[in-house]
């Protein structure tokens, strides 16, 4: 194998211990803002609903699971007051489901937590670095779908 090969290979890992890093990261500070309670499962869900909110079944397509797994998920977060149900304005059949007052606080708080974390990595890498990661990030992901590598 050649050294450019071992460095391409380098690269997967490297993007997906990073994702990792940063999604402990964004648990423990969601965790320490007092929001017990949630999974980092949870937080892609919550991605989906904001800002409109979603029925069960595009929940389970957005997070890559049965209809079934979304609709419990969803039990547990109306158990928490996360969410709230409500009816379906397109689809009578369905219900939607969106983020209430605690749920939005939540979300702020993982984003604040998230900033938290890169944060240290643009004072390792420098500000410059920073944004051309950022923009050499954007030219290769896939854009919509945030989720879950289960």
């Amino acid at each position: 194998m050649t050294d450019e090969n071992r460095e391409l290979l380098a690269l997967p890992f490297l993007l997906l211990s990073a994702a990792g890093t940063l999604v402990e990261a964004i648990q423990a500070g969601v965790e320490a803002r007092g929001f017990t309670g949630v999974r980092p499962a949870h937080g892609f869900t919550f991605a989906r609903l904001a800002p409109d909110g979603a029925s069960i079944a595009e929940i389970g397509e957005h997070l890559g699971v049965t209809k079934q797994a979304a609709s419990q998920l969803v039990d547990e977060l109306l158990k928490r007051g996360y969410v709230a149900s409500g009816p379906h304005p397109r689809d009578a059949r369905a219900k939607l489901i969106t983020l209430t007052d605690r749920g939005w606080a939540c979300t702020r708080a993982a984003d604040a937590a998230a900033l938290d974390a890169v944060k240290g990595w643009a004072d390792m890498l420098g500000p410059e670095r920073v944004g051309e990661l950022v923009a050499d990030l954007a030219r290769v992901a896939r854009p919509g779908r945030l989720r879950p590598l289960w």
